[in-house]
């Protein structure tokens, strides 16, 4: 049976290009144990020392499973990107000793493999951090995470109308039908929202909401800060 920690204390990084070189940096920083695997050794070489473990091997290989005590490790994420054979031959091979897989795909037939080889957590990087930045470049958020078709999270300047006003006087999330859910205080720092907080001149909200009701209040936030700045 996979294991699914909730939270992973260990995990195996196979492909380090920018994609797995980069996510394995993130994973260490954060205090996870990281083994990054490359067929390549001018790879492995760059992150020597930066990593907990890092192997030259073939992990399209059931042997190099065996060497490196892959059942050890609570993840697995294929990182492989320009080899699609090789991406799912060590996703199955990861698969197969039970363990709970991310695999990186590079086009929808690869996503599709890897589904079928029984990957439930398939990623699209490139895509979705391009999904990310164009709303960005749209102007007004700050940042941006889709959690479905119709879901999102943005982060925004707080609108003029909101400035210094109580939320729970403030009927304008719920007319755009979206919800705050956290705010800068004046440190800067991002506090959880309540009826009782007031946004600051300058401040960020974190809001929640359909999709098409984000960007509608995202709007009325950019709105605001074009404002504030023409008045000063």
């Amino acid at each position: 049976m996979a294991r699914h920690p909730g939270v992973a204390r260990s995990v195996v990084v196979i492909g380090l290009g920018r994609f797995g070189a980069a996510l394995a940096l993130e994973l260490e920083r954060s205090g996870t144990e990281v083994l990054g695997i490359d067929i390549d050794a001018a790879a492995v070489s760059a992150l020597s020392g930066d990593l907990t473990q890092v192997v030259e091997a073939d992990a399209a290989l059931e042997e190099t499973a065996t060497e490196v005590r892959l059942t050890d490790f609570d993840r697995v994420v294929v990182a492989i990107g320009g080899h699609i054979v090789a991406s799912c031959l060590a996703s199955a091979i990861a698969l197969g000793h039970g363990l709970d897989v991310w695999a990186k795909a590079i086009s929808e037939p690869h996503a599709r493999i890897l589904t079928k080889l029984g990957v439930k957590h398939v990623v699209f990087p490139e895509r979705d951090m391009g999904h990310r930045v164009a709303h960005r470049v749209r102007g007004g958020m700050l940042d941006y995470v889709q959690f479905s078709d119709d879901y999102a999270i943005v982060m925004v300047p707080v609108p003029a109308g909101l400035v210094d006003v109580p939320l729970g006087e403030s009927s304008t999330p719920a007319r755009h039908e979206v919800a705050v859910v956290a705010v800068t205080d004046v440190s800067g720092r991002f506090v959880q929202a309540t009826p009782r907080t007031v946004p600051g001149e300058g401040a960020r909200m974190i809001v929640s909401g359909g999709v098409r009701q984000v960007e509608r209040f995202t709007a009325l936030a950019s709105r605001g800060t074009t404002r504030r700045r023409s008045e000063r």
